[in-house]
């Protein structure tokens, strides 16, 4: 790969017709239509936070050094960010007045009514640019392992570099657009943001079986997205209509995994519906997160739920007074080691080797206090299960 080291850019000639698509939030074009400022394997703007948007023009104001900026010479004519878009897109947007900074005041500013030295001190300032040429492969290699701008890249992000195509574009058209109108619906379910491609990445993982990587591979050059978006909006629909209730706890759960383990067997949404609110009342179970697929396992794994087990103050006492009537009988102080005809018969046992036990199963309605807890030897009690 060759570079180039341009050191007479300023950042009035970046933004000779410096075009910023507000419905996508990202920066398009500059340098009079020849720079493409968000080439497609380009992670979407997340700068536009108030916080480091304003940091790059403060920084510009201040004389300090914005770093090093990396452009793909794609022909004589034309060039595409490489590196630097957050802060070419940040600058881009303030000079068009599409961004405000505040002054000492604390009161808004945009470009056009900071003092005329500060406008003219911003578009002078030379930006340290290196000019890249190269082959595909080389330049998303190189795009890769660059990080300028502070905000590592995710590995979403990563593989829509290494696979940008039309695929990709409308892939992120549909996925990581933060003013679909869909997105609300999915953030019930799905965990993260558009922006930085959390949709879209959970659609590839579903519609992959978690093999992303293989499946853009595959897909890199189709000119729809129409299996992506069948297999998303399947899984989106049947969780929505086993679940009717929409709980906080449902967000960032493994939809595409539950979905085809339990797609093909029958709910009644009411029934499903009554069982999430008896299991959200219930005092005992310390992981909602688990109710959905536990009920959808038709409540069989209570592992999934992490039932609160009887405390040390519990146990004590009912070790206590198995052991004393035990001894008093001349039986084991396990219940279920006194009744059998072995030579545990009539042991006892520390309470180190006991474990405590529901005498009601918790799935079966049984409580975790005092009164419903008995002590079992570890053998009998794993023995037990949950009958």
């Amino acid at each position: 790969m060759i570079t180039t080291l341009k050191t007479d850019i300023t950042v009035k000639d970046i933004c000779e017709g410096f075009v910023y698509n507000e419905l996508e939030g990202k920066g398009l074009f500059g340098l009079s239509g020849r720079l493409t400022i968000q080439p497609e394997y380009q992670r979407n703007y997340i700068y536009a936070d108030g916080k480091k948007d304003v940091a790059v023009i403060e920084s510009i104001l201040k004389g300090y050094p914005l770093g090093l900026i990396y452009f793909n010479k794609v022909s004589d004519n034309a060039l595409e960010v490489l590196d630097g878009q957050q802060r070419i897109t940040s600058f881009g947007r303030f000079v068009t007045n599409k961004l405000a900074i505040r002054d000492e005041n604390g009161r808004p500013q945009t470009f056009n009514s900071i003092a005329a030295d500060k406008q003219k001190k911003i578009l002078q300032t030379k930006l340290l640019i290196y000019e890249c040429e190269g082959t595909e492969s080389e330049i998303k290699e190189w795009f890769r392992t660059i990080n300028i701008a502070g905000v590592p890249l995710n590995n979403q992000e990563l593989l829509n570099a290494v696979y940008s195509g039309p695929f990709v574009t409308l892939a992120k058209e549909e996925y990581s657009n933060s003013q679909n109108t869909n997105i609300r619906k999915w953030s019930a379910y799905i965990a993260g943001s558009a922006n930085r491609q959390e949709f879209l990445e959970c659609a590839l993982d579903w519609v992959s079986k978690s093999n992303i990587g293989d499946y853009m591979s595959c897909h890199r050059y189709d000119d729809n997205i129409n299996e992506l978006k069948t297999y998303f909006n399947s899984v989106i629909d049947w969780v929505s209509t086993v679940f009717t209730d929409v709980e906080s706890e449902m967000r960032g759960l493994e939809w595409g995994r539950l979905y085809e383990t339990y797609r093909k067997q029958p709910y009644s949404p009411k029934e499903v519906s009554q069982e999430v609110q008896k299991l959200y009342a219930d005092p005992y179970i310390k992981n909602r997160k688990g109710v959905f697929e536990f009920i959808l396992g038709r409540s069989t794994d209570t592992k999934l739920l992490e039932v609160r087990v009887f405390d040390e103050a519990i146990k004590k006492s009912v070790y206590a007074i198995q052991t004393a009537e035990a001894k008093e009988k001349g039986i084991s102080n396990c219940l279920l080691c006194a009744i059998g005809h072995d030579a545990n018969k009539t042991k006892i046992w520390n309470i180190t080797d006991m474990d405590a036990d529901h005498v009601a199963a918790w799935s079966k309605g049984g409580a975790t206090d005092i009164n419903n807890c008995q002590m079992l030897c570890k053998t009998h009690n794993r023995a037990k299960g949950n009958r």
